[in-house]
């Protein structure tokens, strides 16, 4: 059809997909006077609602009945901003597809909560105002010196810029030491200067840099993995390309598992530009995500940095994606769509005809197996940059060196940072476990205290005294009697946590600075980057955290990182267990020794003939990928073979263990095809929803997102049932 015909028809009519959970569109009249084209967000009538939805022109969403005229509601209006692009509405259509969403589902990830709706609010930001405080301490002098020598900024622009914590810069505020004004984007709308010359690159990097460069120049469908250890300067080498790709005019995505790595990313990327890039993740409030949205649908946000769901973002000209640390787990998105973020990039850059990278020192299995088949490119950085060495690392084991009763850190490991402290280094120890205690139980009658909504534990995190459950927030004060049998005092926590651990450094090193880092206690990215820039001072000599420690950032003064429990993550049943432990373990070693000081690793294990352990300690990953390669491929396990798990929940317990069986009996036959369960899931009951699992297992030349839709058509259930697809799965609780 000509664009003059589909013009002359969208005069009539046009149809609406609407962000809910519907697959098929709407028709709506086009008011008088008015010419609307595909992707235009425009506000329509529902009911007695008024929705936000973009004019649809694409075949998978069909229309939801053919009404004349007469019977159809008019569109209210044009929303200001650009149309969403052809690319991006194609890209929601596949991904719909794939992952068996309702289309609508996927829209609203990208138009949801009003993002396209209304003008943002006026961007506040901060001068120096009055007298200073009386009592003026280091923390709220850096904030004097950055608006001294520097234009107004955002409190949050002010917090990371001058490492300190949001209270810092309000109680200036409050105190009318610092005076608000309107800011017109002063800070976010300078471009980066792609101009500005980067560091000195080694030859590796220089090479890398280079075929990445050229890739960017092409303006073609590439992906590309940027493989390095630890330290290499992997960040600095896509760096370069971004600056091709901004010289031509582009915009460019980078996206980030952990919100908690954007600080030290952010002031290299600073330093490297001269301004800060748009921010996209969770913490973020609803004023500053509308901003972020617009200036990028507008075209004026040239490089957003942000977590997986950025990568919905209408990005009217996109021209090169980031994925930094490809392999992590949180790319997975597990609740809403089910997609896999990075899987999803590349998708988005072929559809787009761009360059994607992805970034790793430790890539996942079917990264690999993507580099081996030759659909994807790679290069290597074999090196620490400069003339940092990786870490020596060693096992301590639990079993000859075992920890003093009621304690979990070894002698030689408590020697171990006995000895760097004192010769002023930093440590850092990590434990894979928030809270304090993973269990409480009563020693009297051996009851456990366990979720009232999920198949769990209940975690007890001592600082506030209460116990919560991680899966669905639930929490209660910590019981001072058992609930079962009501004796006094005989509740027991039962194995450690970082709290827990904390509690044992303190007693232990009683001079020493030590800071937690984990989930709980990181209000946000700007706690993070307070502690981050509180470390690199100097400021703490010893570090506790978990996985949010693991990975990105640079410490130069951190020597010694000891892993409490190095065999935590081999625990189960996970297919991926092996490859995440180790993947987990050499990036959380990879923070000691990253600048002219050696590091040494040293990791408590119970487990020190492991393969994990084995490969940790020779710095033998392909040998470990090789093993995992072959074990996967003779058990036709991804990347060898496709996976679909079906979730099937409800309240009432019988009917979801009937609807499992009724799947189970309707499952698709064939010879490349296995259907494993029904079976009651790991996690049995969620959020107070009971839970059955089914698992289909086939060759990769299945069309897996098509067989289950069949499969689930043709079985009908009742509607007190929900059935959740997850293609390719990486979770099996």
């Amino acid at each position: 059809m000509s664009a003059e015909l589909f013009t002359e028809q969208l005069e009539d009519r046009v149809s609406v997909l609407l962000p809910l959970r519907l697959e098929q569109t709407f028709d709506y009249l086009v008011p008088e006077g008015r010419c609307l084209v595909p992707g235009d967000f425009v506000t329509v009538p529902l009911g007695k609602r008024v929705v936000t939805g973009v004019v649809w022109d694409g075949e998978d969403a069909a229309p939801a009945a053919s009404f004349d005229d007469s019977k159809l509601k008019a569109v209210i209006e044009r929303v200001d901003v650009p149309p969403l692009p052809q690319v991006h509405r194609e890209f929601l259509e596949w991904v719909a597809a794939y992952t068996l969403t309702p289309l609508g589902m996927v829209l609203k990830m990208t138009v949801g909560r009003g993002l396209a709706a209304g003008p943002p609010r006026p961007l506040v930001g901060y001068v120096l105002g009055g007298s200073p405080p009386a009592r003026m301490t280091r923390a709220r002098e850096r904030v004097f010196e950055l608006l001294a020598q520097g234009p107004p900024r955002t409190a949050k622009d002010i917090a990371r810029a001058a490492a300190v914590g949001p209270g810092v810069v309000k109680g200036l505020a409050d105190a009318g030491a610092l005076a608000p004004v309107e800011l017109r984007s002063i800070v976010q709308d300078n471009a980066p200067d792609w101009a500005r010359p980067g560091p000195d690159l080694s030859d590796a990097q220089s090479a890398a840099a280079g075929r990445l460069r050229d890739k960017a120049a092409a303006g073609k469908f590439s992906a590309t993995v940027l493989d390095g250890v630890t330290g290499s300067g992997k960040t600095e080498v896509y760096f370069d390309a971004i600056a091709r790709v901004l010289d031509e005019g582009h915009q460019v995505l980078v996206l980030l598992p952990e919100i908690g790595l954007t600080a030290q990313w952010l002031d290299r990327f600073e330093r490297r530009f001269g301004t800060v890039p748009e921010l996209w993740h969770s913490d973020l409030s609803q004023g500053q995500r509308k901003r972020a949205w617009r200036r990028t649908a507008e075209g004026r946000a040239r490089v957003v940095v942000g977590a997986r769901s950025a990568l919905f973002l209408p990005f009217p000209d996109l021209g090169l994606i980031v994925v930094d640390e490809e392999h992590d787990p949180s790319f997975k998105q597990e609740d809403g769509p089910i997609y896999h973020a990075r899987d999803m990039a590349v998708v988005r850059a072929s559809l787009g005809d761009m360059p994607v990278v992805l970034v790793s020192a430790t890539p996942s299995l079917e990264t690999v197996a993507n580099v081996s088949a030759g659909r994807y490119d790679c290069l290597h950085l074999p090196d620490r940059f400069g003339k940092a060495e990786l870490p020596k690392v060693v096992a301590i084991d639990m079993r000859s060196d075992p920890p003093e009763r009621g304690r979990w850190l070894s002698p030689p490991l408590v020697d171990a940072i006995q000895a760097t402290v004192s010769d002023g280094e930093q440590v850092m120890l990590f434990l894979n476990r928030r809270g304090y205690a993973p269990l409480t139980l009563c020693r009297a009658c051996g009851h456990r205290l366990q979720c009232p909504n999920c198949t769990a534990w209940l975690v007890e995190h001592r600082q506030g005294g209460r116990v919560q459950c991680h899966h669905c927030g639930f929490n209660v004060a910590l019981p001072s009697s058992c609930p079962a049998c009501t004796a006094d005092g005989k509740m027991v926590a039962c194995g450690p946590g970082v709290e827990r651990l904390a509690e044992e450094v303190a007693e232990r090193f009683p001079t020493l600075r030590v800071a937690l880092m984990s989930s709980d206690n990181m209000a946000g990215p700007d706690a993070v980057a307070d502690l981050v820039g509180r470390f690199e001072r100097h400021e703490v000599d010893l570090l506790i955290g978990t996985q949010i420690m693991a990975k990105g950032h640079h410490f130069p003064l951190l020597t010694l990182v000891g892993v409490v429990d190095a065999d935590l993550g081999l625990a189960g049943g996970d297919l991926r267990a092996i490859e995440r432990t180790y993947q987990l373990l050499f990036q959380v070693s990879g923070r000691a020794g990253r600048a002219d000081r050696p590091g040494k690793v040293m990791l408590q294990t119970y487990l020190p003939d492991h393969p994990v352990m084995a490969a940790l300690l020779s710095s033998d990953r392909d040998g470990l990928i090789a093993r995992e390669t072959e074990a996967r491929r003779s058990a036709g396990m991804p990347p060898f073979g496709r996976l679909a798990a079906l979730i099937v929940s409800g309240r009432d317990p019988d009917l979801v263990r009937d609807a499992a069986y009724a799947l189970a009996q309707g499952a698709p036959q064939g010879k490349e095809l296995q259907v494993l369960g029904p079976a009651p899931a790991p996690l049995a009951m969620l959020r107070g929803r009971h839970r059955w699992r089914l698992l289909l297992k086939a060759e990769r030349t299945v069309n897996v997102p098509e067989t289950v839709r069949r499969w689930l058509r043709a079985v009908p259930l009742p509607n007190q049932v929900r059935v959740r697809a997850d293609i390719d799965p990486y979770s099996f609780l």
